[in-house]
């Protein structure tokens, strides 16, 4: 059985992160992941973590200006330095906190010539900031029907990003959900890209709550997980149907455990 982290980007939604963080461990999880936690000192998580015996994953870039519509600036041509600006902020913010890789959010822009340039560039320029810190970058597909226009969805299109790149420490995030929702054939997925995979992450399609319900059997995703050796985390980046305590008892359902995420 995977070991479970908890995405507080979506757990305890009602509790500012300190609060998020100390219910993650009272929950009985060993990791957590984040996603832009720019407004919360990064020494004071780094020092609850330590309290609470949590290692701290991954966040990701900064999304830009949302309130006009922007959601990542990797690809976007003319923001390069808005981009690589974000990525030193993150990679500040990891060293200052501990956290381990950064998610850097591509941008609202069709997959063409011009952005898959622009974005390779970048990410090569980040991924040797990163490096110089033995930080990991991230890439990871978003599905069309949540983030319509959003750069890519599918993982060809991901590996065709690392192809270019070619850092060893850029890494797909391989997000059942999305891929579930953008491809199907998970579990044939994640045996073809089990060698680029620098982090998994799970929640129900097509609801996006949590992973005892639709269309996806994680019972046998996690199955395939042990079969092919996977070794990392696995983030529950789901949205709870009610308070995320309760909503545990998926655990239970699955016949999956929090008891791993100390192997």
């Amino acid at each position: 059985m995977p070991k479970f982290s908890a995405n507080l980007g979506f757990l305890w939604p009602e509790r500012p992160l300190l609060e998020r963080i100390d219910a993650a461990a009272r929950a009985g999880f060993k990791a957590i992941e984040l996603h832009w936690p720019y407004d919360t000192d990064a020494t004071e998580v780094r020092t609850l973590c330590a309290a609470r015996g949590l290692t701290l994953l991954g966040i990701n870039t900064y999304a830009g200006d949302t309130e006009k519509g922007e959601f990542g600036l990797g690809a976007l041509p003319g923001r390069e330095t808005d981009f690589q600006q974000a990525v030193e902020q993150s990679i500040d913010w990891c060293r200052a906190s501990g956290a381990q890789a950064i998610h850097a959010v591509a941008g609202l822009i069709p997959f063409e010539s011009q952005a898959r340039d622009t974005f390779t560039r970048n990410i090569k320029a980040a991924a040797d900031k990163a490096a110089a810190h033995g930080l990991t970058l991230l890439l990871e597909p978003i599905n069309q029907r949540d983030k319509p226009g959003y750069f890519y969805s599918t993982l060809a299109q991901a590996n065709t990003i690392l192809e270019h790149v070619d850092k060893p420490n850029v890494r797909i995030m391989f997000d059942a959900y999305h891929v579930g929702v953008t491809e199907g054939d998970v579990l044939m997925k994640l045996e073809q890209y089990l060698p680029l995979i620098g982090h998994v992450q799970i929640a129900a399609v097509p609801s996006r709550a949590e992973p005892d319900e639709g269309e996806l059997r994680y019972e046998a995703i996690f199955e395939k997980l042990d079969t092919l050796g996977y070794k990392g985390w696995v983030g529950c980046e789901y949205k709870p149907r009610a308070d995320t305590d309760s909503g545990l008892i998926w655990f239970d359902k699955l016949g999956a455990s929090l008891d791993t995420a100390s192997a």
